[in-house]
This record gives C-alpha cells, sequence and structure tokens, in this order.
C-alpha cells in the first residue's frame, strides 16, 4: 500500500434589566367571600381608572394576561352577593413565558425544517461531496458522545490553527481502527474560536467499501492524493493527513507511540505548492483502544485488506469484541510550521522535503513523548 494514502477512518434569554415580575395563581374562593372585590395588582403604565379602590399603591406588577384574567375573575365575584352559596371557580393560571417550551419549539421546528431540506433535496454538497450540513447536524451529533464521555478527549494548543485560509494537520496515526482521525475532526471544529472544519485524506480502501464510502465523502473526507489536497488548500480548507499510514495504524501493541516511516514527504511538497503552513498534531490514548497482539495475515490477504488484527477481545468475543476500551486522549496541535518563505521550486527540492518531513516527524515524536509522562493513567 502506497505511502502516501492516509488516514482516518479514518437560554438562556435575556431577562431585561430589573427583576422579572412574579405571577401568582388565585385560588379558589370560599363561599361567603363573594362581597369582597379581589384585590389587583398596579401595573405600571395603565390609568389610575383600571385600578381598584383600595389597592396598594406600590403594588408589584403583573403580567397583562394574568391581571386580564383576573380583572374578569372580581367582576363575576362583585356580581354576587354576600354570602351566596355558590361553588368556587378554578383559579386563572397565566401562561409562562421564556420557558424551556420555546426551547424546544425551535428545536423541533429545526428538525423539521432539516428533514424538509433533506426530502426535497435544497442542500449543497461540494465537488468532493461534502455535506457541510448533515456534518453539523448529524455525523459531528454521534460521534461528540465518544469525544465529550467515552474517550474524554482533551485539546491543547487549539490557537496554533490559523483562523482562517488553508494549512495542513499532520498527526500520528495509531490504534488499529481509525477513530484518531474522527476524534480530531470533532477537536477542530468543537474547540476553535471559528469552528473550523477539518477536511481529512484518506486511503483508497475506505473508499471502497460500502456506506463508509458514502459517510466519509459526506463528513468531507477525500483520496488521500497530492491533487485534491491542493485544491482543498487552495480553497482555504483545513486539511488533515496522517502520513504513517496503514504501517502506523496497524502496528504491534509493543511499538506502541513509535511513529513509523513518514513516506516520501509527499505531504510537505503540498504544502510547499499551496504555501500553507503545517501543524504538527501529536494524539495520546489512541494506541490503547484496541491493543493489537497479533495478525492474522492470511486472512487479511484473503479479505484483501492490510491487516486482520488480533487483540485481547477481538475476535475471540465477537462483535462485543470491537468494543473499544475507554481511554482517556490528549490531542495536541503543536506550532504551525510557515512554508511561503520558500520559492515556487522549492517544492522539487527533495533534501529540502526531507529536512521538513523530518522536522515534523521529529516534533511530533518529541510531543508524544512529553505527554506520555505527563499521563497519569491510561483510563484517567
Amino acid at each position: 500500500m502506497a505511502d502516501a494514502k492516509v488516514i482516518p477512518f479514518d437560554d438562556d434569554r435575556s431577562r431585561g434589566g430589573g427583576q422579572r415580575p412574579q405571577r401568582r395563581r388565585s385560588g379558589p374562593r370560599r363561599p361567603g367571600d363573594g362581597a369582597k372585590a379581589r384585590e389587583v395588582k398596579v401595573v405600571p403604565g395603565r390609568r389610575n381608572a383600571d385600578v381598584p379602590d383600595g389597592a396598594a399603591p406600590g403594588a408589584e406588577p403583573l403580567d397583562a394576561g394574568a391581571l386580564g384574567a383576573a380583572d374578569a375573575d372580581a367582576g363575576s365575584v362583585g356580581s354576587r352577593s354576600a354570602g351566596a352559596d355558590a361553588a368556587p371557580e378554578p383559579a386563572a393560571v397565566p401562561e409562562p413565558r421564556g420557558g424551556g417550551g420555546g426551547g424546544w419549539d425551535r428545536r423541533i421546528a429545526g428538525g423539521l425544517a432539516f428533514l424538509r431540506r433533506r426530502l426535497t433535496g435544497e442542500y449543497d454538497v461540494d465537488d468532493f461531496g461534502y455535506d457541510e450540513e448533515l456534518t453539523d447536524q448529524v455525523l459531528m451529533s454521534l460521534l461528540r458522545p465518544f469525544y465529550e464521555k467515552y474517550f474524554r478527549v482533551e485539546v491543547k494548543g487549539i490557537e496554533n490553527i490559523p483562523a482562517d485560509g488553508g494549512a495542513l494537520i499532520v498527526a500520528n496515526h495509531s490504534g488499529t481502527l481509525p477513530l484518531d482521525g474522527l476524534m480530531m475532526q470533532v477537536a477542530v471544529h468543537d474547540n476553535h474560536p471559528h469552528q473550523r472544519h477539518l477536511r481529512l485524506l484518506a486511503a483508497d480502501l475506505v473508499f471502497m467499501l460500502p456506506v463508509i464510502n458514502e459517510l466519509a465523502r459526506k463528513a468531507g473526507h477525500t483520496l488521500a492524493c497530492a491533487e485534491d489536497a491542493e485544491a482543498l488548500l487552495e480553497r482555504g480548507e483545513l486539511v488533515g493527513v496522517m502520513p504513517e499510514g496503514f504501517k502506523g495504524i496497524g502496528k504491534p501493541f509493543g511499538e506502541r507511540y513509535k511513529l513509523q516511516r513518514f513516506g516520501r514527504g509527499g505531504f510537505v511538497s503540498t504544502a510547499l505548492r499551496t504555501g500553507s503552513p503545517i501543524v504538527p498534531c501529536s494524539i495520546v490514548g489512541a494506541e490503547e483502544i484496541y491493543p493489537m497482539i497479533g495478525n492474522a495475515k492470511t486472512l487479511a490477504r484473503v479479505l484483501g485488506i492490510p491487516y486482520f488484527p488480533l487483540t485481547p477481545t477481538f475476535p475471540w468475543l465477537g462483535p462485543l469484541g470491537m468494543v473499544p476500551l475507554p481511554t482517556k486522549w490528549t490531542i495536541q496541535f503543536g506550532e504551525a510550521i510557515p512554508t511561503d518563505g520558500y520559492p515556487p521550486e522549492a517544492a522539487e527540492d527533495p533534501m529540502l522535503m526531507f529536512n521538513l518531513t523530518d522536522q515534523v516527524r521529529e516534533q511530533i515524536q518529541h510531543t508524544l513523548y512529553k505527554l506520555l509522562v505527563q499521563r497519569r493513567s491510561v483510563f484517567f
């Protein structure tokens, strides 16, 4: 498998000034109270004629809906004779204002509008198949519980990712199944001040799998080739690449956190051609989700896949063995390495590409070791 084929699987409403007016419920009246008109709160801005005699001049304001109900109720009470034997009327309960129901109404309305757009085809997809609305509304929502609750990802150095313009994020690759690329995608979107979207470069195997192929395209992934990467960077997109490829994701557990070869430096050539900065990224925690203790190479050749992992739980426990271990993750983005100061012909200089590739690799490896020293436990 070529080295350049990389990556994943890869209201609170304003309450205005002052204190919110209090609402009172008028409870059922006892028989015999009919001759006594109920006291009504003074509402600022209403004429004095609207205020019954005997009302306290400094009375607390009441919302208009409750006042209307109180006025009507008071009128019906005043029409009764004192001591009349009548059944008590139910209290008038004002309709709640500004409660949580409005938030749910908006969510339901938004969901229905989303479904309508999906059914009528009124949504945008770029020429790579990326569906931003579906990614934000559905795919990110499905990945976020794993990111926040299961792997409890901690993100560092997000300020090193540019606020706009193209940039190439280069990360280590591990974990037997490529969940690290997906978690990195959520980390960039949810933590960057501008909620930037990360477009991952994926190996051709991803686009040969049914269902996975379509979901990867919708999520913004594209084939790990120089042409696609350059096109995205020139558009000002964030592009993610994991140069270790299958060598990194399928390495034995005994070699965890030891970076494999970064190929021939194709990602550096792409960055140089577009003048895009390179942001090294180190991911700790993914190595332990599926500890790979063996590789059934014969079965892998039969299935046409790079490796067939054997872990302490898979395939011995069947589908249950595919559940990843709940390790604690840290994703750190390093200081960007600029490339816009090099001349156009620098992309063809093999020595320069080798030096920049080695610089990026060493920075990622050094950060991995530093994060491992700081880590208290694999799971906490």
